[in-house]
């Protein structure tokens, strides 16, 4: 169930890899030595990754390795649904994991993030290339994580199916309500062969995406925002033109088989999905034509407004080798890194123009509209507070939100349900110490 990557170089391949150029100052041939003139002894790292991101990792650290040939780095990663679970788990439990990337604010509760800011000061890390990002990363004026990378989300469109239907494609500035009535004209036929005008994974952020689009937060007091997106992904299940919740949790559904599958018209997912498609087509698992557009937003919302979520890399505090992990996430959540994501049709945390570039490509590769991804106007999915994602969002408002989609709740039920767990669960439990800064 769990893979393992094993990246150590040894020496003799470096002299190798490293004939002719010299790495640290070395001229070629030369081994890495200590001050004292003695050999260097390398240091064995261990990193668990998203199961997504593993390759590109693979792909990074070999350029990484050239520059720092005793930092040797074993990556593993962990099946994506049991990802945050087990690596909690493992954590907790004294694993000795030096460093692991995925959503930060999952991990604050746990005592185990090891702060990065005299490190990040100490290197000189430029962290302008961040943006507004770096800030927003901030818990109680401390940096935790770097991020490498970002998830945006955005709407993704089978081409062939609009063709043969005569539909024009979606538009780039559409409302939820107009998202809606295409998705009625695009969906067809019925049992196995019918075609769904849209698809929506069963994750709370699709119905609560309509909220945060206004700029309004899922810890808000006041969460009659996000009424209206509850009650759309209700309506839109009964017009026909999306797979029922219900349907899709017994069936095991899932956005990337279900779009490859080539029955959906239009697919409402993050970034990621992008390099989920260029595999399936490099595989030839695939063979119709797609793009994206931005996701639908609310009235009076502009165009391209999303959702965004900082996806990190942190130092596990009981590491022994903090100094070389902080190299390996300078490295890959900087601009040489950056570039060796974008290039595989990640969106980065950091970004420049060159790195912009190379995430657009030359146009060789889809989607042709890549180009919204780096224009859109951002909202943070959900405060990087203690609690948030384990607590509000894969437990409150998921099962409060599928309460009301089997129709065991109202909506109101449902939104004045999540409002009361918010104070009882989170707010009394973490919130406090946050503004106390403990």
């Amino acid at each position: 169930m769990k893979k393992s990557l094993k990246l150590a170089v040894t020496g003799s391949l470096l002299v190798g890899l490293l004939a002719g150029c010299g790495t640290n100052g070395e001229t070629a041939g030369e081994k890495n030595t200590t001050s004292s003139g003695e050999e260097a002894a390398p240091v064995h790292l261990k990193a668990t990754v998203l199961p997504d991101d593993l390759e590109t990792f693979k792909m990074a650290y070999a350029e990484f390795s050239k520059e720092n040939p005793n930092i040797e780095v074993e990556f593993e990663t962990i099946p994506q649904k049991q990802y945050y679970e087990k690596l909690r788990m493992q954590l907790s439990s004294g694993n000795d994991i030096d460093l692991f990337g995925g959503n930060m604010d999952v991990f604050l509760d746990t005592g185990i993030l090891e702060p990065l800011d005299d490190s990040i000061k100490n290197a000189g890390v430029d962290v302008s290339g961040y943006g507004p990002l770096y800030d927003s990363l901030k818990v109680n004026g401390k940096v935790y994580g770097l991020p490498y990378r970002k998830s945006n989300w955005m709407l993704y469109y089978n081409k062939n199916l609009f063709d043969q239907a005569g539909v024009p494609y979606p538009s780039d500035d559409m409302t939820w309500n107009e998202f809606r009535d295409l998705a009625k004209k695009m969906t067809k036929g019925e049992g196995a062969d019918k075609i769904y005008g849209a698809f929506l994974q069963p994750w709370a952020q699709t119905w609560y995406m309509q909220g945060v689009q206004t700029g309004a937060s899922i810890i808000d007091k006041d969460l009659s925002t996000f009424k209206a997106g509850l009650q759309f992904r209700l309506d839109m299940e009964k017009d026909g033109s999306m797979m029922g919740w219900a349907e899709q949790i017994t069936t095991s559904a899932h956005y990337n088989s279900a779009f490859q599958k080539g029955n959906v018209a239009m697919n409402l997912i993050g970034d990621w999905h992008v390099a989920q498609l260029r595999q399936a087509e490099a595989e030839k698992k695939i063979d119709f034509d797609w793009d994206v557009v931005p996701v639908p937003h609310p009235d009076g919302v502009a165009a391209n407004t999303s959702l965004a979520t900082p996806v990190s890399l942190m130092v596990n505090s009981k590491s022994k080798h903090k100094e070389e992990a902080f190299k390996v996430i300078e490295f890959m959540s900087g601009a040489k890194g950056a570039k060796q994501f974008a290039a595989k049709g990640f969106l980065t945390g950091y970004m420049n123009d060159d790195i912009r570039k190379t995430y657009i490509g030359d146009g060789s590769l889809k989607p042709k509209n890549i180009h919204y991804f780096v224009e859109q106007k951002e909202y943070p999915e959900y405060p990087l507070l203690p609690g948030v994602k384990n607590i509000l969002v894969q437990s409150v408002y998921m099962q409060e939100g599928e309460l009301a989609l089997t129709g065991a709740e109202t909506v109101d039920q449902a939104i004045d349900k999540i409002g009361e767990r918010v104070a009882s669960e989170w707010a009394d439990k973490y919130a406090n110490d946050y503004k106390a800064g403990k």
